[in-house]
């Protein structure tokens, strides 16, 4: 039941409704005096439409909206934030290579640039549709905070992010915002890709278009791989129009000619260990009194019998002299215009020793490429000459099958997360996720997922690993948003998604590790987005008098330890935050090794001569002291020139 409205009819808005129901293309998006969405009429596009020949004016191929020059400006640039580790909320701190960092994603993907920057091999995300009730992201943050508070709600009145606040029911009309958002955070995306990586998106039909030309512009039109059209076999109830039963997968490749190279885009064939054990179980039985004739007899009919077979896992019935599971393919050319003359050699029958038919428009495959066939039994001939041949395809050389662009799964994974008393209403597929990582990583590789939810894609590389023995890694991002008071969620004692999210990570750990006994990483370091470690003194110290300096005895905030500062240096320095870290004490002074030399530091006071000159000696690639360390100005040159003599590559920095 709607409200009264209680209030004067806006005309102009009025107007331009009826506008846009004879003219719906010269109606768009435009920013009012305040920064607010509003729909707006194209004058000059009116103008045309009631014109019968072409107005003069430059025209060009654009694709733009409001704030598409501010999310660009955004995107690049700098922020005075820091990740701050989070020992006590991790697992397996010490030897894991995964990350779970809670914050805002943009700012996250900024922080993370120089560290993973062309590292990861798969970015996998599911990002708001715009439905009007999923976008607490914001498009922008080139306004201060009570521009923004009043423009969009965004921010609260004590400058904090506003969770609890659900768009109005007519956000999903406007699709600036929601372009800004994905945009800014793509441009970022995209160089962490390596050359050969690929990012997947989730999309349903509010957004699909928009997304689809977005990924144009950020990863060029020539390195779509396509798009995949998942069935979710149930139409939505409350369709006013074509009622969707299906959402979008999108592909892009950072550089599509190295991923062909060295990516096949192809996942395992569902079903072709169960075919193959079932083959060795019937093909065991042979003997004197069970032939091969009777072993194929009772295989064909077991696999007719399973519904869940593909048409292509079908056709792999029969069971060679071998023991290996084939099927039967044509060799004939492929194309409609006819192979090369020496396609048409014959094929000489092994029993009959008469030549074969051959196919209309020629063999596949080159003489050469037909005589080894035969050599190795690959042709498959029929009961006498007349029969053309065909080659034989075993099912242990082809265990992979390519993508394909039609997905037809209508299940969830509601009861899984159930069972593992996780609370999430739209959680992605666990077993759709671990399908495509297989197909597109490997050992080593990392996966990021910068929306994360529920974490899924933690899930799912987890499943992954413990299936085929890699060592894929993962990153996982995700906004803090504040759970509904009225949701189950709530109930169950989570403030936020970011505590779903890591709690659904252990337990999923602990149900693999029951099911499989896979000795695989099932731990994860969090990081927390946060303001920067060093006060505004440490950005702008010509802004304080030298009276004012006593009371700013330190740079660093004091609510800092000196873990958050060494993980503040790891980003500046560009290493990994994944890699293992020691703490150790050298003459009073705690010293931290990260990743076994590559940067050492120590963040103590008037830090004796003998640790900087036992620092110097390991030779690392990088130290780094606070001002404080250094009793006074000549010690400080004291050290520079300390390390110029022993340690001459060690870069030397201070906080």
């Amino acid at each position: 039941m709607e409200k009264m409205r209680m209030e004067s009819m806006d005309m102009a808005a009025h107007n331009i409704a009826l506008l846009g129901r004879l003219f719906p293309g010269c109606v768009t998006e435009r920013a009012d005096a305040y920064g607010n969405r509003r729909l707006s009429v194209n004058m000059e596009m009116l103008q045309q439409l009631l014109e019968d020949t072409v107005l003069p004016g430059e025209e060009s191929y654009a694709f733009t909206w409001v704030g598409k020059k501010a999310a660009i400006v955004e995107a690049n640039k700098p922020i005075r934030k820091t990740l701050r580790p989070d020992v006590s909320e991790s697992r397996e701190w010490d030897v894991t290579k995964n990350l779970y960092i809670q914050g805002d994603n943009l700012e996250a993907l900024k922080l993370l640039q120089e560290s993973y920057l062309c590292a990861v091999r798969l970015i996998y995300i599911d990002p708001p549709y715009n439905t009007g009730h999923d976008f607490v992201y914001p498009d922008s943050f080139v306004m201060d905070n009570e521009e923004y508070a009043n423009g969009t709600g965004y921010f609260d009145e004590d400058g904090n992010v506003n969770f609890s606040r659900e768009n109005s029911e007519t956000a999903g009309k406007y699709h600036s915002d929601w372009c800004s958002m994905i945009y800014s955070r793509l441009l970022l995306a995209r160089n962490m890709l390596t050359e050969d990586g690929v990012i997947l998106i989730n999309m349903d039909e509010h957004e699909i278009s928009n997304l689809q030309k977005i990924c144009a512009e950020v990863f060029g039109e020539a390195n779509d791989l396509g798009t995949i059209v998942w069935d979710k076999r149930n139409p939505k109830g409350d369709a006013r129009g074509i009622s969707y039963q299906h959402e979008y997968i999108v592909a892009y490749a950072k550089n599509k000619v190295v991923f062909t190279q060295n990516c096949k885009m192809q996942r395992p064939k569902k079903n072709a260990q169960t075919i193959l054990k079932k083959a060795a179980q019937i093909y065991a039985k042979m003997g004197r009194d069970y032939s091969l004739d009777d072993a194929n007899e009772e295989f064909s009919a077991w696999v007719r019998m399973q519904n869940d077979f593909s048409g292509g896992e079908k056709a792999y019935h029969k069971i060679d002299q071998n023991g290996d599971v084939y099927r039967s393919v044509s060799m004939a050319w492929p194309n409609k215009k006819q192979a090369p003359d020496d396609y048409f050699l014959p094929l000489i029958h092994p029993v009959t020793q008469k030549p074969c038919p051959v196919p209309e428009r020629g063999w596949r495959n080159p003489p050469a490429t037909m005589k080894k066939m035969m050599e190795e039994g690959r042709i498959l001939f029929g009961k006498d000459e007349t029969i053309i041949p065909n080659s034989k395809y075993l099912l242990k050389d082809h265990m992979y099958e390519n993508i394909p662009s039609l997905l037809y799964y209508g299940s969830s994974d509601t009861e899984m997360l159930s069972q593992m008393k996780i609370p999430f209403d739209t959680p992605k597929v666990v077993s759709i996720c671990k399908e495509h990582i297989q197909a597109l990583t490997g050992e080593g590789d990392i996966i990021l997922d910068f929306f994360s939810g529920s974490a899924t894609v933690a899930h799912a590389v987890m499943q992954a690993n413990a299936e085929d023995g890699a060592d894929r890694r993962y990153i996982m991002i995700q906004i803090p948003e504040t759970v509904s008071k009225k949701s189950e969620a709530y109930r169950q004692g989570y403030q936020n998604i970011c505590q779903i999210g890591k709690d659904r990570i252990r337990r999923a750990g602990d149900l693999i590790k029951r099911e499989t006994g896979a000795a695989i990483d099932y731990g994860f370091r969090v990081f927390k987005v946060d303001e920067s470690n060093m006060k505004d003194v440490y950005y702008c110290a010509d802004e304080y008098s030298q009276g004012m300096l006593p009371m700013l005895e330190s740079n660093v905030k004091e609510d800092r330890n000196d873990l958050d500062l060494l993980f503040g240096c790891v980003l500046e320095w560009g290493f990994s935050l994944s890699l293992p870290c020691r703490t150790e004490e050298i003459s009073g002074c705690i010293i931290h090794n990260y990743n076994d030399g590559d940067l050492i530091a120590c963040f103590q006071k008037n830090i004796p001569e003998e640790v900087f000159i036992n620092i110097a000696d390991r030779q690392p690639l990088c130290a780094v002291f606070c001002d404080s360390s250094f009793t006074n100005s000549p010690s400080k040159m004291n050290v520079q020139e300390l390390f110029k003599q022993l340690a001459p590559d060690t870069k030397v920095k201070v906080i």
